[in-house]
């Protein structure tokens, strides 16, 4: 009796309760805080083998160093890039046959842990225990990085070909050069539409619930805008106000990057939240 007069109240708070005062209360009482920091520090752990698994590819793809570096500008806070360049390039001066095969292995491992923090954050959203063994949910979060690695590659790889596909039609068809320069912004919207892409994969196979593609869309677009947006804004303040170097000397970069890591996993887990509140009040209806 008790459980069909609780299942009944939250029925009715769902329904008539504020949808921003629900949205901040899960925050809340699901430590998205807490859990955005643990991510952070998972997303730094993973970061240097990801990226030595990457430029090490490279070499095997029709890219350059700087084409992976240059995606790494764009979002990143200028100490952090400034960070990762001469880290990156000081591992890659003792480059070897084994560091692409450790750069797999290390980035599987390393990412598979992150994937996991947001496995439990997703299910904590949607009130669901993990049922799913060891080996699934290891296997499932090893998938989830590897088609990330793979999707992250189309991205670095369109820019290069899509050049050379807007030519040809170009030069097909005798379009007018306002279709390159219409091209050529277009293909720099890829990087949004892969973004959009990976988060409504995470949002759709990580949580240990049953959902339909359409009940991840609200949180992968506000994923996606909100994680742009954010980085931008983020990276505008530290290279106009925010001096992290006076404060925290030869850390700062780590510091910026570790804020930047943590603003990032915080996004990521307020589009699950948004996501869990939106299919919790459709199944009040």
């Amino acid at each position: 009796m008790l459980g069909k007069n609780h299942e009944a109240y939250e029925k009715n708070y769902y329904k008539k309760g504020s949808f921003l005062k629900e949205l901040l209360h899960r925050f809340a009482d699901d430590e998205v805080a807490g859990l955005s920091a643990g991510l952070a520090y998972f997303f730094l752990l993973s970061l240097f083998p990801f990226l030595i698994f990457l430029i090490t590819l490279i070499g095997y793809l029709p890219l350059s160093q700087d084409a992976v570096l240059g995606v790494i500008r764009q979002y990143a806070p200028g100490e952090s890039s400034q960070l990762i360049e001469s880290n990156l390039a000081q591992i890659l001066n003792h480059h070897n046959g084994g560091l692409l095969s450790f750069g797999i292995i290390a980035t599987l491992w390393s990412a598979s842990n992150g994937i996991n923090a947001i496995v439990r954050s997703f299910n904590r959203a949607y009130e669901v225990e993990e049922s799913r063994s060891f080996i699934v949910a290891r296997g499932m979060a090893i998938l989830l990085t590897v088609a990330m690695v793979f999707v992250i590659l189309v991205a670095l790889l369109l820019p290069v070909f899509g050049k050379e596909i807007g030519l040809f039609i170009f030069s097909t068809f005798g379009l007018s050069e306002q279709f390159l320069t219409a091209w050529n912004t277009a293909r720099w919207l890829v990087s949004g539409i892969i973004l959009f892409i990976v988060f409504t994969s995470l949002y759709f196979v990580a949580p240990n619930k049953r959902l339909h593609i359409k009940d991840c869309l609200a949180g992968s677009i506000f994923a996606t805008v909100g994680w742009i947006a954010v980085s931008l804004a983020f990276s505008y303040y530290v290279s106009s106000f925010g001096n992290y170097t006076a404060t925290y000397g030869s850390l700062g970069g780590i510091i910026v990057l570790m804020i930047w890591f943590y603003i990032s996993g915080m996004v990521i887990m307020l589009g699950g939240e948004l996501n869990a509140l939106l299919y919790k009040r459709k199944v009040a209806k």
